[in-house]
Protein backbone atom coordinates (compact mmCIF):
# COMPACT_ATOMS: atom_id res chain seq x y z
CA UNK A 1 0.00 0.00 0.00
CA UNK A 2 0.94 3.28 -0.95
CA UNK A 3 2.45 4.91 2.50
CA UNK A 4 2.33 9.06 2.76
CA UNK A 5 6.00 10.89 3.07
CA UNK A 6 6.25 14.44 4.57
CA UNK A 7 8.67 16.19 6.52
CA UNK A 8 9.01 15.01 10.98
CA UNK A 9 6.94 11.77 9.79
CA UNK A 10 10.14 10.14 11.20
CA UNK A 11 10.05 11.55 14.41
CA UNK A 12 6.61 11.77 14.91
CA UNK A 13 5.62 7.77 14.05
CA UNK A 14 5.38 6.63 17.31
CA UNK A 15 5.31 9.67 19.28
CA UNK A 16 1.81 8.75 20.64
CA UNK A 17 3.17 5.77 22.37
CA UNK A 18 5.89 8.65 24.35
CA UNK A 19 2.53 10.68 25.82
CA UNK A 20 2.44 9.94 29.51
CA UNK A 21 -0.60 8.55 30.70
CA UNK A 22 -2.04 11.64 32.81
CA UNK A 23 -5.50 10.85 35.14
CA UNK A 24 -8.66 12.98 34.37
CA UNK A 25 -8.98 14.89 37.32
CA UNK A 26 -12.92 15.18 37.97
CA UNK A 27 -14.05 18.92 38.86
CA UNK A 28 -17.49 18.19 41.25
CA UNK A 29 -18.23 22.16 41.20
CA UNK A 30 -18.53 21.99 37.45
CA UNK A 31 -20.31 18.78 37.20
CA UNK A 32 -24.05 17.55 37.15
CA UNK A 33 -24.47 14.73 39.50
CA UNK A 34 -21.58 12.98 41.12
CA UNK A 35 -18.41 12.84 38.75
CA UNK A 36 -17.66 9.70 37.02
CA UNK A 37 -15.17 8.97 34.59
CA UNK A 38 -17.72 6.25 32.67
CA UNK A 39 -20.18 8.91 31.84
CA UNK A 40 -20.23 11.50 29.77
CA UNK A 41 -17.20 13.75 30.11
CA UNK A 42 -16.15 17.34 28.87
CA UNK A 43 -11.86 17.34 29.21
CA UNK A 44 -10.65 20.50 29.42
CA UNK A 45 -6.64 20.37 28.17
CA UNK A 46 -4.28 19.30 25.02
CA UNK A 47 -6.65 16.97 23.25
CA UNK A 48 -3.56 14.99 22.60
CA UNK A 49 -3.46 13.94 26.29
CA UNK A 50 -6.74 14.06 26.50
CA UNK A 51 -6.68 10.89 24.30
CA UNK A 52 -4.11 9.58 25.99
CA UNK A 53 -5.91 9.59 28.85
CA UNK A 54 -8.99 7.90 28.10
CA UNK A 55 -6.84 4.96 26.78
CA UNK A 56 -7.20 2.94 30.15
CA UNK A 57 -10.72 3.27 30.35
CA UNK A 58 -11.91 3.17 26.67
CA UNK A 59 -9.81 1.61 24.47
CA UNK A 60 -11.11 -0.36 21.91
CA UNK A 61 -14.82 0.82 23.19
CA UNK A 62 -15.66 3.81 21.17
CA UNK A 63 -18.70 3.13 18.69
CA UNK A 64 -17.98 6.61 16.55
CA UNK A 65 -15.60 9.08 16.53
CA UNK A 66 -16.44 12.47 15.04
CA UNK A 67 -13.82 15.14 14.86
CA UNK A 68 -13.43 18.63 13.69
CA UNK A 69 -9.75 19.41 12.94
CA UNK A 70 -7.93 22.80 11.56
CA UNK A 71 -8.61 22.58 7.55
CA UNK A 72 -5.00 24.12 7.10
CA UNK A 73 -6.14 27.20 5.17
CA UNK A 74 -3.44 29.44 6.18
CA UNK A 75 -5.61 31.92 7.89
CA UNK A 76 -6.66 30.17 10.85
CA UNK A 77 -3.93 30.97 13.41
CA UNK A 78 -3.79 26.95 14.94
CA UNK A 79 -0.32 26.45 16.38
CA UNK A 80 1.81 23.10 16.37
CA UNK A 81 2.64 22.95 20.05
CA UNK A 82 3.56 19.21 20.27
CA UNK A 83 6.82 18.66 22.34
CA UNK A 84 8.35 15.98 20.25
CA UNK A 85 12.27 14.74 20.66
CA UNK A 86 13.34 16.55 17.59
CA UNK A 87 15.60 19.76 17.13
CA UNK A 88 13.44 20.58 13.68
CA UNK A 89 9.89 20.18 15.52
CA UNK A 90 10.83 22.29 18.77
CA UNK A 91 11.74 25.01 16.01
CA UNK A 92 8.56 24.76 15.08
CA UNK A 93 7.26 25.44 18.42
CA UNK A 94 9.11 29.37 17.58
CA UNK A 95 7.45 29.67 14.44
CA UNK A 96 4.01 29.91 15.42
CA UNK A 97 1.02 30.42 14.64
CA UNK A 98 0.77 28.37 11.17
CA UNK A 99 0.07 31.39 8.14
CA UNK A 100 -0.70 30.44 4.59
CA UNK A 101 3.32 31.70 3.78
CA UNK A 102 4.57 28.84 5.73
CA UNK A 103 5.80 26.50 3.18
CA UNK A 104 5.72 23.72 6.16
CA UNK A 105 2.10 24.35 7.17
CA UNK A 106 1.32 20.91 5.22
CA UNK A 107 3.74 19.16 6.77
CA UNK A 108 3.42 20.60 9.89
CA UNK A 109 -0.73 19.52 10.13
CA UNK A 110 0.29 16.17 9.14
CA UNK A 111 2.81 15.91 11.90
CA UNK A 112 0.35 17.53 14.09
CA UNK A 113 -2.71 15.13 13.24
CA UNK A 114 -0.59 12.00 12.88
CA UNK A 115 0.14 10.84 16.84
CA UNK A 116 -3.92 12.14 17.37
CA UNK A 117 -5.11 9.69 15.05
CA UNK A 118 -2.97 6.80 16.03
CA UNK A 119 -4.81 7.32 19.30
CA UNK A 120 -8.05 7.88 18.31
CA UNK A 121 -7.69 4.14 16.08
CA UNK A 122 -6.63 2.90 19.38
CA UNK A 123 -9.86 3.75 20.60
CA UNK A 124 -12.09 2.75 18.06
CA UNK A 125 -13.84 -0.77 18.67
CA UNK A 126 -14.01 -3.01 16.21
CA UNK A 127 -17.38 -2.38 15.16
CA UNK A 128 -16.44 1.67 15.27
CA UNK A 129 -16.10 4.22 12.67
CA UNK A 130 -14.31 7.85 12.26
CA UNK A 131 -15.71 10.96 11.19
CA UNK A 132 -13.59 13.87 10.05
CA UNK A 133 -14.72 17.27 8.56
CA UNK A 134 -11.95 18.81 6.00
CA UNK A 135 -12.49 20.86 2.45
CA UNK A 136 -9.97 20.72 -0.34
CA UNK A 137 -6.62 22.16 1.58
CA UNK A 138 -5.98 18.98 3.09
CA UNK A 139 -8.69 16.35 2.00
CA UNK A 140 -6.31 14.11 -0.25
CA UNK A 141 -3.24 14.00 2.18
CA UNK A 142 -5.85 12.81 5.10
CA UNK A 143 -7.04 10.15 2.70
CA UNK A 144 -3.65 8.43 2.50
CA UNK A 145 -2.80 9.23 6.43
CA UNK A 146 -6.43 7.76 7.34
CA UNK A 147 -4.84 4.50 4.83
CA UNK A 148 -2.13 3.98 6.40
CA UNK A 149 -3.27 4.28 10.08
CA UNK A 150 -5.82 2.04 9.64
CA UNK A 151 -3.37 -0.12 8.07
CA UNK A 152 -5.93 -0.85 4.36
CA UNK A 153 -7.10 0.91 1.81
CA UNK A 154 -10.87 -1.07 2.47
CA UNK A 155 -10.99 1.03 5.69
CA UNK A 156 -12.51 4.17 3.20
CA UNK A 157 -15.92 3.93 3.79
CA UNK A 158 -17.08 7.48 2.20
CA UNK A 159 -16.26 10.74 1.56
CA UNK A 160 -19.26 12.71 1.80
CA UNK A 161 -19.93 16.04 0.04
CA UNK A 162 -21.87 18.74 1.94
CA UNK A 163 -22.74 21.91 0.89
CA UNK A 164 -21.79 24.61 2.86
CA UNK A 165 -22.82 27.80 1.18
CA UNK A 166 -26.11 28.73 -0.71
CA UNK A 167 -25.47 32.42 -1.81
CA UNK A 168 -23.96 33.58 -5.28
CA UNK A 169 -20.17 34.25 -5.08
CA UNK A 170 -19.71 37.51 -7.43
CA UNK A 171 -16.49 38.34 -5.88
CA UNK A 172 -14.86 34.80 -6.82
CA UNK A 173 -12.35 34.65 -9.55
CA UNK A 174 -12.67 31.16 -10.14
CA UNK A 175 -14.95 28.01 -8.88
CA UNK A 176 -16.76 29.24 -6.03
CA UNK A 177 -15.58 26.53 -3.12
CA UNK A 178 -19.28 26.23 -1.81
CA UNK A 179 -18.69 22.62 -0.51
CA UNK A 180 -16.24 20.77 2.50
CA UNK A 181 -15.85 16.91 3.04
CA UNK A 182 -17.38 14.30 5.43
CA UNK A 183 -14.61 11.35 5.27
CA UNK A 184 -15.29 8.47 6.90
CA UNK A 185 -13.44 5.48 8.15
CA UNK A 186 -14.16 2.32 10.03
CA UNK A 187 -11.57 -1.02 10.68
CA UNK A 188 -13.98 -3.70 9.53
CA UNK A 189 -15.95 -3.94 6.39
CA UNK A 190 -19.17 -1.58 6.12
CA UNK A 191 -22.16 -3.23 7.70
CA UNK A 192 -25.51 -1.38 6.60
CA UNK A 193 -27.85 -0.87 9.98
CA UNK A 194 -31.15 -1.38 7.67
CA UNK A 195 -34.62 -0.47 8.73
CA UNK A 196 -37.22 -2.80 8.88
CA UNK A 197 -39.90 -2.51 5.89
CA UNK A 198 -43.16 -1.55 6.74
CA UNK A 199 -46.95 -2.03 5.10
CA UNK A 200 -46.55 2.00 3.93
CA UNK A 201 -43.46 1.14 2.16
CA UNK A 202 -44.27 -1.82 0.34
CA UNK A 203 -47.32 0.09 -0.76
CA UNK A 204 -45.50 1.56 -3.53
CA UNK A 205 -44.42 -1.35 -4.92
CA UNK A 206 -47.27 -2.71 -6.31
CA UNK A 207 -45.48 -4.60 -9.59
CA UNK A 208 -44.21 -8.13 -8.95
CA UNK A 209 -41.96 -10.39 -10.96
CA UNK A 210 -39.94 -13.21 -10.57
CA UNK A 211 -37.23 -11.29 -8.70
CA UNK A 212 -39.64 -9.65 -6.17
CA UNK A 213 -42.07 -6.18 -6.35
CA UNK A 214 -41.05 -3.15 -8.15
CA UNK A 215 -41.79 -0.08 -9.31
CA UNK A 216 -41.93 2.08 -12.53
CA UNK A 217 -40.06 5.53 -11.95
CA UNK A 218 -39.08 8.40 -13.84
CA UNK A 219 -35.68 9.53 -14.66
CA UNK A 220 -34.15 10.85 -11.38
CA UNK A 221 -32.93 14.13 -13.95
CA UNK A 222 -35.05 16.25 -15.23
CA UNK A 223 -34.71 15.86 -18.74
CA UNK A 224 -32.96 13.62 -21.28
CA UNK A 225 -29.19 14.04 -21.94
CA UNK A 226 -29.16 16.85 -24.91
CA UNK A 227 -26.44 17.09 -27.76
CA UNK A 228 -24.79 19.27 -29.48
CA UNK A 229 -23.44 19.94 -32.40
CA UNK A 230 -20.37 22.53 -33.31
Amino acid sequence: MPELDFKGKEFVYNHHLAIPHRPLIPHPDQSIGAPRLDGNLIIHGDNLHALKSLLPMYAGKVDCIFIDPPYNTGNEGWCYNDNVNSPMLRDWLNSNPVSIEDGLRHDKWLCMMWPRLRLLHELLSETGSLWMTLDDNEIHRARMMLDEVFKREEAFAACIVWQKKYATANDQTGIAPVHDYLLVYQKIDWRRNLLERTDNNNAAYRLEDEKGIFRISDYTCNRAVQCFST
